[in-house]
């Protein structure tokens, strides 16, 4: 069994996600704080949409383990094991803004295999398999390609946000935005999609969590681009990211960011 097999079953948790989320956007919606010192929020509709996925996973794949931001891990161990975000955005989707969706991933053996963005107020899928990447939307259906853009000059950048970073990271960000062309902020997953679309060129982020980078690899690799860490290493578990849709140009900023260029 690969991947692909899986991809209806994706949709169904896409579905599912999408239908127990889109009754709370744009309401008053109550609002916890989940972070000391800061501010990491949670709504019931993050909860909700983990549930009715996990529930959907128990069913029909009882064996499978689980990683999810609010309900934590189950069964790890497991061959495949879902990873799953409900709400990557919390912070836009309680402004009312549309730069969040719902993360899917799926881990084969500590692989990422199967990865979905799903934004169901936008009506709008992006996923990566073994062997492409796809939109669907109201712009019909296409397989998703990245761009090549070799020249530092020219490329466009985006992040969530610099405040997310430390005072050290901040400053190896702030070196490369000084050379780029245009740096845009703000998105969550969104900006991986943009990639993943030949949109925009480098997507840099620190602190991340496992379920915020997991289901999106799959995208960005099957769409010809590449991510990793800061290092070069694997990103899967989270923390810093680096990627991009031309890779002469990010084996350029592996080396910038190591020699504080």
């Amino acid at each position: 069994m690969t991947a692909i097999d899986f991809s209806s079953f994706v949709d169904q948790l896409a579905t599912a996600s999408g239908d127990t989320i889109l009754p709370f956007f744009r309401t008053a919606l109550a609002v916890e704080n989940k972070k000391a010192g800061g501010f990491d929020p949670v709504t019931a509709a993050d909860r909700a949409a983990e549930q009715s996925m996990r529930a959907l996973i128990r069913k029909q794949f009882p064996d499978h383990g689980i990683l999810g931001e609010e309900y934590g891990s189950e069964h790890t161990d497991a061959e495949y094991v879902w990873v799953l975000d409900p709400i990557d955005g919390t912070k836009s989707f309680i402004s009312g803004m549309l730069a969040w969706g719902t993360l899917i991933g799926l881990m084969r053996f500590g692989e990422p295999v199967f990865g979905m963005m799903n934004q169901p107020f936008t009506h709008e899928r992006f996923s990566g398999d073994g062997g492409a990447a796809h939109y669907r939307g109201p712009a019909g259906k296409r397989d998703l390609h990245v761009r090549e853009c070799a020249s530092l000059d020219q490329v466009l950048m985006s992040t969530t946000s610099p405040l997310l970073m430390n005072k050290n990271d901040r400053a190896a960000f702030g070196k490369l935005e000084d050379k780029v062309k245009l740096s845009r902020y703000g998105g969550d997953c969104y900006c991986y999609t943009r990639l993943a679309m030949g949109l925009v060129d480098i997507v840099i982020e620190t602190g991340l969590h496992a379920y915020d980078i997991q289901a999106l690899i799959p995208l960005i690799e099957n769409a010809g681009g590449v991510v990793t860490n800061w290092e070069g290493g694997p990103c899967y578990r989270g923390g810093e990211v680096l990627a991009c849709g031309d890779r002469a140009l990010h084996a350029e900023l592996l080396h910038r960011i190591a020699t504080q260029q």
